[in-house]
C-alpha cells in the first residue's frame, strides 16, 4: 500500500507540473493547475487513511507487547509458587511456556518501531503534499496576475512566467526527491535449507530450550535456597 501512495504522491508533484507547462502552451493552465490542486487533496485523504491505519496497528501492537510482558510476570509467580511447592514438573512447564511468550517481545518492539518510522514517513508525505499545494497556488496566482498584465499590453510576461515555472518544476522535483530518498524497500530473500539440516537445527532448538529451562529452574531454586 505504501508503494502505491509513493507512487501517486510522486506522479501528482512532478506530473502536475508538467502537465501545467503542457498547459501554457495550450492556454489552459488554469483549469489544469485548479484539477492538480484537487488531486493533491484527495492524496492526502489517501495517506491520512493509511496513516490512520498504521497508528491503529501500532496501538494493538502496543498493547500485545503490554499483555505479553504481564502475562510473563503472572509466570514468574507460578514459577515461584512451584518451587516452594517442590514440584519442580510444574515449574519446568510454566518455564517453558514462559520462553515461548518471551521470543514474541523482540519481535514485537520490532513491529512498534517500523510502525513509528511508518507513521513519520507519512506525515512527511503529507507535508510535503501540502507545502506543494502552497506553492501550485501561488504560481496559479502569479499567472491569473500575468494574463492580466497581458491583456493590458504587457507582451511577453507569460513567456517569462513560463519560464519561472520550469525553474519551480526543477526546484520542486528535486526537493521532493530527497523526501523519498529517506523512504527504502528492502526486498530480503533467503535460501531454504535441505530437509536434514533443518532437522537437525530444531533437535538442537529443542535441546537448546530444554537447557535454558533447567537453568532457570536451578537459578530460581538457587535463590530459595539462599534465602532459606
Amino acid at each position: 500500500m505504501k508503494e502505491k501512495i509513493i507512487g501517486r504522491v510522486s506522479r501528482i508533484i512532478s506530473g502536475g507540473f508538467n502537465a501545467l507547462l503542457d498547459a501554457v502552451e495550450n492556454a489552459a493552465p488554469e483549469a489544469v493547475m485548479e484539477q492538480a490542486l484537487r488531486e493533491i487533496d484527495d492524496a492526502v485523504e489517501e495517506v491520512r487513511g493509511e496513516l490512520g491505519k498504521v497508528i491503529a496497528n501500532k496501538h494493538m501492537t502496543n498493547s500485545r507487547l503490554m499483555q505479553v510482558n504481564s502475562k510473563c510476570e503472572e509466570l514468574d509467580e507460578k514459577i515461584e509458587l512451584a518451587v516452594q511447592e517442590k514440584r519442580d514438573d510444574l515449574a519446568e512447564v510454566a518455564i517453558s511456556q514462559q520462553l515461548d511468550i518471551e521470543a514474541q517481545i523482540p519481535i514485537l518492539e520490532i513491529q512498534i518501531a517500523d510502525l513509528s518510522n511508518s507513521e513519520k514517513e507519512l506525515e512527511g508525505y503529507i507535508a510535503a503534499l501540502k507545502g506543494k499545494k502552497g506553492e501550485m497556488k501561488e504560481d496559479l496566482r502569479l499567472f491569473k496576475a500575468s494574463r492580466k498584465e497581458s491583456a493590458t499590453g504587457q507582451e511577453g510576461n507569460t513567456v517569462q512566467k513560463g519560464d519561472s515555472i520550469a525553474g519551480k518544476v526543477s526546484k520542486a522535483e528535486s526537493a521532493f526527491g530527497r523526501v523519498f530518498e529517506k523512504t527504502t524497500g528492502i526486498a530480503q530473500g533467503s535460501g531454504l535449507a535441505d530437509r536434514d539440516t533443518a532437522a537437525a537445527m530444531n533437535e538442537l532448538e529443542d535441546m537448546s530450550k530444554k537447557n535454558r529451562i533447567q537453568e532457570r529452574l536451578a537459578a530460581i531454586k538457587g535463590k530459595h535456597g539462599k534465602s532459606a
